[in-house]
Protein backbone atom coordinates (compact mmCIF):
# COMPACT_ATOMS: atom_id res chain seq x y z
CA UNK A 1 0.00 0.00 0.00
CA UNK A 2 1.52 3.19 -0.86
CA UNK A 3 2.24 5.99 1.77
CA UNK A 4 1.79 8.77 -0.99
CA UNK A 5 -1.11 11.02 -0.02
CA UNK A 6 -4.29 10.65 -2.56
CA UNK A 7 -3.83 13.51 -5.77
CA UNK A 8 -7.27 14.81 -5.75
CA UNK A 9 -8.41 15.45 -9.67
CA UNK A 10 -11.50 17.41 -10.30
CA UNK A 11 -13.87 16.93 -13.48
CA UNK A 12 -13.85 13.57 -15.50
CA UNK A 13 -13.87 14.72 -18.77
CA UNK A 14 -10.91 14.21 -21.72
CA UNK A 15 -8.09 16.65 -19.53
CA UNK A 16 -9.12 14.85 -16.08
CA UNK A 17 -9.37 11.21 -17.40
CA UNK A 18 -5.78 11.65 -18.71
CA UNK A 19 -4.57 13.20 -15.78
CA UNK A 20 -5.33 10.25 -13.81
CA UNK A 21 -4.61 7.79 -15.89
CA UNK A 22 -0.97 9.74 -16.31
CA UNK A 23 -0.68 9.76 -12.10
CA UNK A 24 -2.03 6.30 -11.46
CA UNK A 25 0.65 4.80 -14.01
CA UNK A 26 3.31 6.72 -11.78
CA UNK A 27 1.87 4.39 -9.13
CA UNK A 28 0.78 7.68 -7.52
CA UNK A 29 -3.11 6.99 -5.91
CA UNK A 30 -5.95 9.64 -7.32
CA UNK A 31 -9.23 10.41 -6.26
CA UNK A 32 -11.20 11.69 -9.70
CA UNK A 33 -14.06 13.33 -8.84
CA UNK A 34 -16.69 13.61 -11.00
CA UNK A 35 -20.67 15.18 -10.47
CA UNK A 36 -22.47 13.14 -12.60
CA UNK A 37 -24.86 11.31 -12.25
CA UNK A 38 -25.57 13.15 -9.22
CA UNK A 39 -25.53 16.51 -10.55
CA UNK A 40 -25.92 16.64 -14.74
CA UNK A 41 -24.27 19.33 -16.74
CA UNK A 42 -26.67 20.94 -19.13
CA UNK A 43 -24.30 19.25 -22.35
CA UNK A 44 -23.64 15.35 -21.04
CA UNK A 45 -26.29 12.66 -21.31
CA UNK A 46 -24.22 10.18 -19.63
CA UNK A 47 -22.47 8.85 -16.13
CA UNK A 48 -19.35 8.06 -17.95
CA UNK A 49 -15.95 9.90 -17.79
CA UNK A 50 -14.48 11.45 -21.27
CA UNK A 51 -17.81 11.67 -23.02
CA UNK A 52 -17.69 13.98 -25.56
CA UNK A 53 -20.77 15.98 -25.85
CA UNK A 54 -19.70 17.89 -29.74
CA UNK A 55 -18.78 15.85 -32.38
CA UNK A 56 -17.06 12.53 -31.90
CA UNK A 57 -14.65 14.03 -34.19
CA UNK A 58 -10.42 14.37 -32.70
CA UNK A 59 -9.66 16.04 -35.83
CA UNK A 60 -7.48 15.44 -38.64
CA UNK A 61 -5.53 12.19 -38.62
CA UNK A 62 -2.00 13.18 -41.05
CA UNK A 63 0.79 13.86 -38.97
CA UNK A 64 1.02 17.36 -41.12
CA UNK A 65 -2.15 18.53 -39.42
CA UNK A 66 -1.88 20.20 -36.32
CA UNK A 67 -4.34 17.65 -34.77
CA UNK A 68 -2.93 14.60 -36.15
CA UNK A 69 0.76 15.48 -35.22
CA UNK A 70 -0.60 16.22 -31.44
CA UNK A 71 -2.25 12.82 -31.90
CA UNK A 72 1.04 11.37 -32.77
CA UNK A 73 3.27 13.47 -29.63
CA UNK A 74 0.11 11.99 -27.24
CA UNK A 75 1.21 8.27 -28.30
CA UNK A 76 4.45 8.61 -27.94
CA UNK A 77 3.81 9.75 -24.58
CA UNK A 78 1.77 6.95 -23.61
CA UNK A 79 -2.03 9.23 -23.36
CA UNK A 80 -4.45 6.58 -22.79
CA UNK A 81 -7.33 8.79 -24.26
CA UNK A 82 -5.77 8.69 -27.56
CA UNK A 83 -4.97 5.09 -26.90
CA UNK A 84 -8.47 4.32 -26.51
CA UNK A 85 -9.62 6.37 -29.74
CA UNK A 86 -7.54 4.46 -31.83
CA UNK A 87 -9.23 0.80 -30.51
CA UNK A 88 -12.57 2.52 -30.65
CA UNK A 89 -12.28 3.93 -34.43
CA UNK A 90 -14.92 4.83 -37.16
CA UNK A 91 -14.69 5.24 -40.77
CA UNK A 92 -14.10 9.45 -41.19
CA UNK A 93 -12.35 9.95 -43.57
CA UNK A 94 -8.93 11.51 -42.77
CA UNK A 95 -9.96 12.18 -39.60
CA UNK A 96 -9.69 10.48 -36.08
CA UNK A 97 -13.53 9.84 -35.22
CA UNK A 98 -14.76 7.31 -32.28
CA UNK A 99 -17.71 5.54 -31.20
CA UNK A 100 -18.42 7.87 -28.92
CA UNK A 101 -20.61 5.76 -26.52
CA UNK A 102 -17.74 2.62 -26.46
CA UNK A 103 -15.30 4.95 -26.23
CA UNK A 104 -16.59 6.86 -22.96
CA UNK A 105 -17.88 3.58 -21.39
CA UNK A 106 -13.73 1.29 -22.21
CA UNK A 107 -12.19 4.79 -20.34
CA UNK A 108 -15.08 4.76 -17.02
CA UNK A 109 -13.87 0.73 -16.97
CA UNK A 110 -10.28 1.44 -17.14
CA UNK A 111 -10.34 4.24 -14.77
CA UNK A 112 -12.42 2.54 -12.04
CA UNK A 113 -10.40 -1.49 -12.67
CA UNK A 114 -7.02 0.25 -11.83
CA UNK A 115 -5.95 -0.21 -8.28
CA UNK A 116 -4.64 2.92 -7.24
CA UNK A 117 -7.87 5.34 -8.91
CA UNK A 118 -11.00 5.78 -6.94
CA UNK A 119 -13.96 7.27 -8.86
CA UNK A 120 -15.81 9.34 -6.52
CA UNK A 121 -19.13 10.95 -7.59
CA UNK A 122 -19.39 13.94 -6.13
CA UNK A 123 -19.74 17.83 -6.63
CA UNK A 124 -16.29 19.79 -5.47
CA UNK A 125 -17.93 23.54 -4.69
CA UNK A 126 -14.17 24.38 -3.47
CA UNK A 127 -10.55 23.59 -3.89
CA UNK A 128 -9.05 21.52 -1.46
CA UNK A 129 -6.70 23.56 0.57
CA UNK A 130 -4.14 21.27 1.06
CA UNK A 131 -2.21 18.26 -0.97
CA UNK A 132 -1.90 18.53 -4.60
CA UNK A 133 -4.59 19.06 -6.50
CA UNK A 134 -5.55 19.05 -10.78
CA UNK A 135 -8.62 21.23 -11.97
CA UNK A 136 -9.92 19.62 -14.99
CA UNK A 137 -13.59 20.94 -14.74
CA UNK A 138 -14.00 22.36 -18.48
CA UNK A 139 -16.20 25.15 -20.24
CA UNK A 140 -19.19 23.88 -17.84
CA UNK A 141 -17.65 24.48 -14.24
CA UNK A 142 -20.33 24.44 -11.71
CA UNK A 143 -21.03 27.74 -10.48
CA UNK A 144 -20.19 27.29 -6.78
CA UNK A 145 -16.17 26.13 -8.01
CA UNK A 146 -16.25 29.16 -10.65
CA UNK A 147 -17.11 31.39 -7.85
CA UNK A 148 -14.22 30.08 -5.25
CA UNK A 149 -11.59 29.89 -8.24
CA UNK A 150 -12.41 33.86 -8.64
CA UNK A 151 -11.48 33.99 -4.83
CA UNK A 152 -8.46 32.22 -5.07
CA UNK A 153 -6.99 34.15 -8.15
CA UNK A 154 -8.23 37.43 -7.05
CA UNK A 155 -8.79 38.30 -10.68
CA UNK A 156 -12.17 38.84 -13.00
CA UNK A 157 -12.48 34.98 -13.59
CA UNK A 158 -14.06 34.70 -17.08
CA UNK A 159 -17.11 32.73 -16.77
CA UNK A 160 -19.50 34.50 -19.31
CA UNK A 161 -21.23 33.95 -22.92
CA UNK A 162 -18.04 34.42 -24.89
CA UNK A 163 -17.76 35.18 -28.24
CA UNK A 164 -14.02 35.27 -30.29
CA UNK A 165 -12.82 36.80 -33.34
CA UNK A 166 -10.76 34.19 -36.04
CA UNK A 167 -7.66 34.34 -35.93
CA UNK A 168 -5.59 34.14 -39.34
CA UNK A 169 -1.75 32.88 -40.14
CA UNK A 170 0.29 36.20 -41.21
CA UNK A 171 1.54 34.30 -44.24
CA UNK A 172 -1.54 34.24 -45.56
CA UNK A 173 -2.41 37.79 -45.37
CA UNK A 174 -1.43 39.87 -48.60
CA UNK A 175 0.38 42.79 -47.40
CA UNK A 176 0.46 44.41 -50.73
CA UNK A 177 -2.65 45.52 -49.42
CA UNK A 178 -2.71 45.69 -45.90
CA UNK A 179 -0.43 48.29 -43.76
CA UNK A 180 1.36 48.56 -40.56
CA UNK A 181 -0.15 51.18 -38.40
CA UNK A 182 -1.92 52.19 -35.35
CA UNK A 183 -4.90 54.17 -34.79
CA UNK A 184 -3.60 58.14 -34.67
CA UNK A 185 -0.07 56.92 -34.60
CA UNK A 186 -0.49 55.80 -31.16
CA UNK A 187 2.73 53.68 -29.86
CA UNK A 188 4.52 51.50 -32.17
CA UNK A 189 2.35 50.40 -35.49
CA UNK A 190 0.85 47.29 -33.66
CA UNK A 191 -2.10 46.75 -36.51
CA UNK A 192 -2.48 45.12 -39.58
CA UNK A 193 -4.76 47.58 -41.55
CA UNK A 194 -7.25 46.25 -44.70
CA UNK A 195 -8.43 49.25 -46.20
CA UNK A 196 -12.35 49.00 -48.08
CA UNK A 197 -13.80 51.02 -51.04
CA UNK A 198 -17.29 52.13 -50.69
CA UNK A 199 -17.93 48.95 -52.55
CA UNK A 200 -15.89 46.42 -51.17
CA UNK A 201 -17.43 47.55 -47.86
CA UNK A 202 -21.34 47.66 -49.34
CA UNK A 203 -20.66 44.17 -50.95
CA UNK A 204 -19.19 42.63 -47.63
CA UNK A 205 -22.13 44.30 -45.36
CA UNK A 206 -24.60 42.30 -47.60
CA UNK A 207 -23.16 39.12 -47.80
CA UNK A 208 -22.10 39.28 -43.85
CA UNK A 209 -26.43 40.36 -42.99
CA UNK A 210 -27.12 37.43 -45.72
CA UNK A 211 -24.74 35.12 -44.05
CA UNK A 212 -26.07 31.70 -41.97
CA UNK A 213 -25.62 31.50 -38.08
CA UNK A 214 -24.84 28.50 -36.32
CA UNK A 215 -27.19 26.65 -34.09
CA UNK A 216 -26.99 27.32 -30.54
CA UNK A 217 -27.76 24.60 -27.57
CA UNK A 218 -30.66 25.41 -25.60
CA UNK A 219 -28.76 26.55 -22.53
CA UNK A 220 -26.41 29.01 -24.49
CA UNK A 221 -29.63 30.71 -25.43
CA UNK A 222 -30.56 31.14 -21.85
CA UNK A 223 -28.02 33.16 -20.95
CA UNK A 224 -26.91 34.79 -25.07
CA UNK A 225 -28.27 38.05 -22.86
CA UNK A 226 -25.06 38.77 -21.60
CA UNK A 227 -23.27 39.02 -25.21
CA UNK A 228 -24.42 42.85 -25.70
CA UNK A 229 -20.66 43.82 -24.51
CA UNK A 230 -19.26 42.06 -26.96
CA UNK A 231 -21.74 42.13 -29.77
CA UNK A 232 -20.98 39.36 -33.11
CA UNK A 233 -19.80 41.07 -35.87
CA UNK A 234 -23.02 40.11 -37.77
CA UNK A 235 -25.41 41.18 -35.72
CA UNK A 236 -23.63 44.83 -35.74
CA UNK A 237 -24.61 44.64 -39.59
CA UNK A 238 -27.83 43.75 -39.18
CA UNK A 239 -28.37 46.98 -37.15
CA UNK A 240 -27.14 49.49 -40.08
CA UNK A 241 -25.23 49.78 -42.96
CA UNK A 242 -22.86 52.29 -41.28
CA UNK A 243 -22.73 50.70 -37.95
CA UNK A 244 -19.60 48.52 -38.79
CA UNK A 245 -17.94 51.78 -39.88
CA UNK A 246 -18.21 53.62 -36.76
CA UNK A 247 -17.15 50.79 -34.37
CA UNK A 248 -14.57 48.01 -35.58
CA UNK A 249 -14.26 49.40 -39.06
CA UNK A 250 -14.18 53.03 -38.79
CA UNK A 251 -11.93 54.63 -40.77
CA UNK A 252 -10.17 57.13 -39.04
CA UNK A 253 -6.81 57.60 -37.52
CA UNK A 254 -5.03 55.53 -39.74
CA UNK A 255 -2.02 56.42 -42.16
CA UNK A 256 -0.82 54.74 -44.76
CA UNK A 257 2.70 55.77 -45.73
CA UNK A 258 2.62 54.23 -49.19
CA UNK A 259 -0.46 56.66 -50.01
CA UNK A 260 0.59 59.95 -48.89
CA UNK A 261 -0.98 62.45 -46.35
CA UNK A 262 -4.96 61.76 -46.63
CA UNK A 263 -4.98 65.53 -45.76
CA UNK A 264 -3.61 66.50 -49.77
CA UNK A 265 -6.70 67.09 -51.81
CA UNK A 266 -4.85 64.93 -54.39
CA UNK A 267 -4.70 62.06 -52.47
CA UNK A 268 -8.35 62.45 -50.67
CA UNK A 269 -10.03 60.06 -52.93
CA UNK A 270 -7.59 57.22 -51.72
CA UNK A 271 -8.90 57.36 -48.45
CA UNK A 272 -10.38 54.18 -46.89
CA UNK A 273 -14.02 53.97 -46.33
CA UNK A 274 -13.98 51.25 -43.72
CA UNK A 275 -10.74 49.59 -42.57
CA UNK A 276 -10.66 46.00 -40.55
CA UNK A 277 -8.02 45.53 -38.31
CA UNK A 278 -5.82 42.84 -37.06
CA UNK A 279 -4.07 42.75 -34.13
CA UNK A 280 -0.85 40.75 -33.32
CA UNK A 281 -1.59 37.28 -31.21
CA UNK A 282 1.31 35.81 -30.39
CA UNK A 283 5.00 37.04 -29.87
CA UNK A 284 6.09 35.86 -33.03
CA UNK A 285 4.02 37.45 -35.01
CA UNK A 286 3.02 34.51 -36.72
CA UNK A 287 -0.97 34.79 -36.06
CA UNK A 288 -3.30 37.67 -36.02
CA UNK A 289 -6.88 38.32 -34.51
CA UNK A 290 -9.01 39.88 -36.58
CA UNK A 291 -10.45 43.09 -34.04
CA UNK A 292 -14.41 42.99 -33.50
CA UNK A 293 -15.45 39.82 -35.24
CA UNK A 294 -16.47 38.23 -32.50
CA UNK A 295 -18.95 36.03 -34.42
CA UNK A 296 -21.50 33.29 -34.74
CA UNK A 297 -21.65 32.28 -38.50
CA UNK A 298 -21.42 29.04 -39.50
CA UNK A 299 -17.32 27.83 -39.89
CA UNK A 300 -17.87 27.60 -44.03
CA UNK A 301 -19.55 31.01 -44.10
CA UNK A 302 -17.09 32.58 -42.20
CA UNK A 303 -13.85 31.80 -44.62
CA UNK A 304 -16.68 32.94 -47.83
CA UNK A 305 -17.90 36.46 -46.50
CA UNK A 306 -14.43 37.40 -44.46
CA UNK A 307 -11.80 36.29 -47.59
CA UNK A 308 -14.05 39.40 -49.31
CA UNK A 309 -11.81 41.57 -46.89
CA UNK A 310 -8.97 43.00 -48.98
CA UNK A 311 -5.81 41.46 -48.42
CA UNK A 312 -7.67 38.38 -47.16
CA UNK A 313 -8.47 37.22 -50.13
CA UNK A 314 -6.29 33.47 -49.21
CA UNK A 315 -6.79 33.72 -45.85
CA UNK A 316 -5.40 30.59 -43.76
CA UNK A 317 -7.80 30.19 -40.50
CA UNK A 318 -5.96 28.81 -37.08
CA UNK A 319 -9.13 29.41 -35.11
CA UNK A 320 -13.15 29.91 -36.28
CA UNK A 321 -14.65 32.90 -34.60
CA UNK A 322 -17.22 31.29 -32.23
CA UNK A 323 -20.09 31.95 -29.81
CA UNK A 324 -20.89 29.70 -26.37
CA UNK A 325 -20.61 29.44 -23.10
CA UNK A 326 -17.08 29.10 -22.09
CA UNK A 327 -15.00 29.40 -18.81
CA UNK A 328 -11.97 30.12 -18.65
CA UNK A 329 -8.53 31.46 -16.22
CA UNK A 330 -6.57 33.92 -17.55
CA UNK A 331 -3.64 31.34 -18.11
CA UNK A 332 -0.75 33.76 -19.34
CA UNK A 333 -1.48 35.89 -15.77
CA UNK A 334 -1.58 32.39 -13.73
CA UNK A 335 0.11 29.44 -15.05
CA UNK A 336 3.55 28.39 -15.31
CA UNK A 337 4.14 26.10 -18.56
CA UNK A 338 4.51 23.03 -16.52
CA UNK A 339 0.67 23.82 -16.05
CA UNK A 340 0.93 24.83 -11.82
CA UNK A 341 -0.55 28.21 -11.10
CA UNK A 342 2.06 30.64 -9.77
CA UNK A 343 0.51 31.08 -6.76
CA UNK A 344 -0.09 27.63 -5.42
CA UNK A 345 2.70 25.19 -7.45
CA UNK A 346 0.81 22.03 -6.03
CA UNK A 347 -2.47 23.39 -7.82
CA UNK A 348 -2.46 22.60 -11.86
CA UNK A 349 -4.82 22.86 -14.28
CA UNK A 350 -5.75 21.74 -17.44
CA UNK A 351 -8.45 21.64 -20.78
CA UNK A 352 -10.75 24.03 -21.75
CA UNK A 353 -10.55 25.56 -18.29
CA UNK A 354 -7.39 27.05 -19.07
CA UNK A 355 -8.26 28.14 -22.56
CA UNK A 356 -6.83 25.25 -24.81
CA UNK A 357 -9.74 24.19 -27.30
CA UNK A 358 -10.58 21.09 -28.37
CA UNK A 359 -10.60 17.01 -27.71
CA UNK A 360 -7.10 16.15 -27.94
CA UNK A 361 -5.82 19.68 -26.63
CA UNK A 362 -7.65 19.01 -23.71
CA UNK A 363 -6.24 15.55 -23.67
CA UNK A 364 -2.73 16.51 -23.86
CA UNK A 365 -3.48 19.28 -21.59
CA UNK A 366 -4.44 16.29 -19.00
CA UNK A 367 -1.16 14.68 -20.03
CA UNK A 368 1.03 17.15 -18.72
CA UNK A 369 -1.03 18.64 -15.58
CA UNK A 370 -1.11 14.91 -14.26
CA UNK A 371 2.21 13.90 -15.07
CA UNK A 372 3.48 17.06 -13.22
CA UNK A 373 1.02 15.98 -10.61
CA UNK A 374 2.66 13.04 -10.14
CA UNK A 375 6.26 14.09 -10.55
CA UNK A 376 5.33 16.78 -7.39
CA UNK A 377 4.04 14.09 -5.35
CA UNK A 378 7.36 11.88 -6.11
CA UNK A 379 9.88 14.47 -5.22
CA UNK A 380 10.50 15.55 -8.61
CA UNK A 381 10.76 18.79 -10.77
CA UNK A 382 7.94 19.31 -13.06
CA UNK A 383 8.29 19.05 -17.29
CA UNK A 384 7.41 21.51 -19.78
CA UNK A 385 7.56 20.17 -23.67
CA UNK A 386 10.09 22.09 -25.99
CA UNK A 387 7.80 24.62 -27.91
CA UNK A 388 8.92 23.06 -31.12
CA UNK A 389 6.62 20.40 -30.40
CA UNK A 390 2.52 21.14 -30.75
CA UNK A 391 1.84 20.44 -26.90
CA UNK A 392 4.65 22.30 -26.37
CA UNK A 393 3.98 25.14 -28.44
CA UNK A 394 0.08 25.19 -27.52
CA UNK A 395 0.91 25.18 -23.59
CA UNK A 396 3.77 28.18 -23.93
CA UNK A 397 0.89 30.10 -25.91
CA UNK A 398 -1.46 29.80 -23.15
CA UNK A 399 1.25 30.52 -20.72
CA UNK A 400 2.74 33.69 -22.04
CA UNK A 401 -0.01 35.23 -24.25
CA UNK A 402 -0.56 38.90 -23.91
CA UNK A 403 -3.12 39.11 -20.98
CA UNK A 404 -5.28 41.60 -21.82
CA UNK A 405 -6.36 39.71 -25.37
CA UNK A 406 -6.18 36.64 -24.39
CA UNK A 407 -8.95 34.10 -25.98
CA UNK A 408 -8.49 30.07 -25.96
CA UNK A 409 -6.44 28.52 -28.93
CA UNK A 410 -6.69 25.50 -30.44
CA UNK A 411 -3.72 23.31 -31.70
CA UNK A 412 -2.14 24.98 -35.04
CA UNK A 413 1.08 25.50 -36.93
CA UNK A 414 0.67 29.15 -36.56
CA UNK A 415 2.12 28.72 -32.98
CA UNK A 416 4.97 27.24 -33.22
CA UNK A 417 8.73 28.60 -33.69
CA UNK A 418 9.46 29.78 -37.56
CA UNK A 419 11.46 27.57 -39.48
CA UNK A 420 15.00 28.12 -39.98
CA UNK A 421 14.45 27.70 -43.81
CA UNK A 422 11.10 29.63 -44.73
CA UNK A 423 9.28 27.42 -46.55
CA UNK A 424 6.65 28.72 -49.45
CA UNK A 425 4.69 25.30 -49.71
CA UNK A 426 2.09 24.78 -46.92
CA UNK A 427 2.32 21.00 -47.03
CA UNK A 428 5.89 20.97 -47.04
CA UNK A 429 6.37 23.75 -44.22
CA UNK A 430 3.88 21.84 -42.20
CA UNK A 431 5.71 18.49 -42.77
CA UNK A 432 9.29 20.08 -41.03
CA UNK A 433 7.22 21.66 -38.60
CA UNK A 434 6.20 17.92 -37.62
CA UNK A 435 9.61 16.14 -38.71
CA UNK A 436 11.38 18.88 -36.10
CA UNK A 437 8.75 18.59 -33.44
CA UNK A 438 8.86 14.77 -33.65
CA UNK A 439 12.39 14.55 -33.68
CA UNK A 440 12.64 16.90 -30.29
CA UNK A 441 9.92 14.86 -28.70
CA UNK A 442 12.11 11.96 -28.80
CA UNK A 443 15.03 13.73 -28.00
CA UNK A 444 13.30 14.96 -25.15
CA UNK A 445 12.42 11.40 -23.93
CA UNK A 446 15.49 10.31 -23.90
CA UNK A 447 16.68 13.07 -22.07
CA UNK A 448 14.39 12.68 -19.50
CA UNK A 449 14.48 8.26 -19.58
CA UNK A 450 11.12 8.11 -20.80
CA UNK A 451 10.08 5.28 -22.76
CA UNK A 452 8.31 5.55 -26.16
CA UNK A 453 4.81 4.78 -25.35
CA UNK A 454 5.01 4.65 -21.29
CA UNK A 455 4.13 7.48 -19.01
CA UNK A 456 7.14 10.55 -18.13
CA UNK A 457 6.79 8.59 -13.89
CA UNK A 458 9.48 6.08 -15.12
CA UNK A 459 11.94 8.85 -15.35
CA UNK A 460 14.41 9.31 -12.43
CA UNK A 461 15.65 13.10 -14.06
Amino acid sequence: MSTINPIHVIGGGLAGTEATWQIAQAGVPVVLHEMRPHRQSPAHHSEHVAELVCSNSFGAQATDRASGLLHEELRQLGSVVIAKADQHQVPAGGALAVDRALFSRDLTETLEQHPLIELRRDEVSQIPPAGIVVLTTGPLTSPALSQDLQRFTGQAYMSFFDAASPIVVGDSIDQSVAFMASRYDRGEAAYLNCPMTKAQYLHFWTALCQAEQAELKDFERETAKFFEACLPIEEMARRGEDTMRYGPLKPVGLFDARLGDFKDPANKAKKPYAVVQLRQEDKGGQLWNMVGFQTNLRWGEQKRVFRLIPGLEQAEFVRMGVMHRNTFVNSPELLHPTLQFKIRPTLLAAGQLVGTEGYTAASAGGWLAGTNAARLALGKAPLALPVTTMLGALVDFISTAEPKHFQPMPPNFGILPPLPIKVRNKRERYGQYRDRGLSDLQTWCHNHQIAAGTSAWVTSA
